[in-house]
């Protein structure tokens, strides 16, 4: 289907282009920007007062398949999706079995195809079952359809393994994705440690867990060069570690949660368990150091780390209550929040969820089509936005199958009004 979207502004960090546009799609890619002679369309969308943005890239999105249905699904999740403009998720392989076996994440491809909605990027295991013990079939996992491989939120507390995992992915030039975080530092914690935690009487993660944690992944990464991607950091010195690997010319990108983005371990209140997250709420200072490390580059990019969690979970005492929250609705929003609030160019702020995310997963899969960009040639992945509508995160405005998040009741700007992948109109709001 041909489809031409008039009088809309385009946003484009990839191409650093900010202006009003008709853009014109045929065979579900961009065919033209402002150059409509001879172009005939079977439907148009007047797009006037909205905002046309790359289809985000959301680095973190766990759908609860297989294994744990009964707190989200693959439909619901995809939905969720799209309702925030986000055409491109990269699975976790924290799943029930992990995602440690080829069949499975064919299955999970096969899926994701056959409804037609939003790409899915799965990540392999780097071991079997994620216990940190022996090293899963990289290769075999990467034919069936993984990016790269990682351990979720758990660590390989033996470094030998660690080792062998990086010497791995080297030969084959993979990329290892790490949530920096030392396990016998943080089991049991849920909470940062300090003042406030120690008042609330909550088990404290301290930012050792983090540092010490990543100063082995760099030691070890230093012999061998491999590439990797630091999931969720949130503490100042843990970015600054970062920002000196870099200096040093290590193969090292990161990213931070749209929590961390704006939290502080004092949000938890009286316990709300919606605030219970990993890595947990940190201090101000680490807030601050966040926002310097966008600004300044050591931090790439940005995730919702969305993690649906069902009632029975959730809704206990702090400490019991099941980590994380569910975000991929409100990526766009909470980083357009963010960016209004420090004055950040919204082109510099749009970058962390399109074009950097993009590059991050490229650099370990080269087959991947240029998403996450508006130029000539690219996916037809568009979301059209409402920079100016503000919008209220409530339950009955969320359409994933859960609705915990530490951003309840929170006025949001910028709505998702309609989504399109592969220049299908796949998502409208009513």
């Amino acid at each position: 289907m041909k489809l031409r979207i008039m009088n809309g502004r385009l946003l484009d960090p990839a191409n650093q282009q900010d202006k009003l546009a008709t853009v014109t799609v045929a065979a579900g890619r961009i065919v033209g920007i402002d150059s409509t002679a001879d172009f005939q369309a079977d439907m148009e969308i007047d797009a006037k007062g909205l905002t046309l943005v790359p289809g985000l890239i959301d680095l973190s999105v766990r759908l609860r398949e297989p294994g744990n249905e009964h707190r989200a699904t693959l439909e619901s999740e995809m939905i969720a999706a799209l309702a925030g403009g986000v055409t491109s998720l990269v699975l976790p392989p924290d799943t029930e079995p992990s995602l440690d076996e080829p069949g499975l994440v064919e299955m999970l491809k096969h899926r994701a195809r056959k409804m037609h909605q939003a790409n899915l990027y799965p990540l392999g295991a780097t071991t079997l079952g994620l216990k940190g013990e022996a090293l899963t079939e990289m290769a075999e996992l990467t034919e069936a359809g993984c990016v790269a491989f990682s351990q979720a939120n758990y660590g390989i507390p033996n470094l030998s393994i660690l080792n062998r995992a990086m010497l791995y992915a080297k030969t084959f030039d993979y990329t290892l994705w790490f949530q920096p975080s030392e396990p016998s530092l943080s089991s049991g914690g849920v909470a940062a440690s300090g003042p406030f935690a120690s008042r609330l009487g909550l088990a404290g993660v301290p930012v050792q867990a983090e540092t010490i944690a990543l100063h082995a992944l760099f030691e070890l990464q230093r012999s061998n060069q491999v590439r990797l991607h630091l999931c969720r950091l949130s503490s100042a010195e843990g970015i600054e570690l970062v920002r000196q690997a870099k200096a040093r010319g290590l193969p090292v990108t990161c990213d931070v949660s749209i929590n961390h983005l704006h939290l502080i371990d004092q949000d938890i209140g009286f316990f709300d368990s919606n605030y219970n997250l990993t890595p947990p709420l940190r201090s101000q200072r680490d807030r601050e150091a966040i926002t310097q490390g966008l600004l300044d580059g050591t931090i790439d990019a940005i995730c919702s780390d969305h993690t649906p969690i069902d009632d029975d979970d959730k809704l206990m005492p702090f400490a019991q209550a099941d980590s994380g929250a569910v975000g991929v609705e409100l990526l766009f929003s909470l980083v357009y929040k963010w960016a209004l609030e420090n004055k950040v160019p919204v082109l510099d702020a749009l970058s962390k969820i399109t074009v950097n995310p993009y590059l991050i997963l490229k650099a370990g899969a080269p087959a991947l089509p240029p998403c996450g960009q508006l130029g000539v040639g690219a996916p037809a992945d568009i979301a059209l936005i409402d920079l100016d509508e503000y919008w209220q995160v409530s339950r009955k405005n969320l359409l994933s199958q859960s609705s915990h998040t530490p951003f309840n009741q929170y006025e949001v700007p910028g709505r998702v009004m309609k989504t399109l992948v592969g220049g299908r109109l796949v998502w409208e709001r009513e």
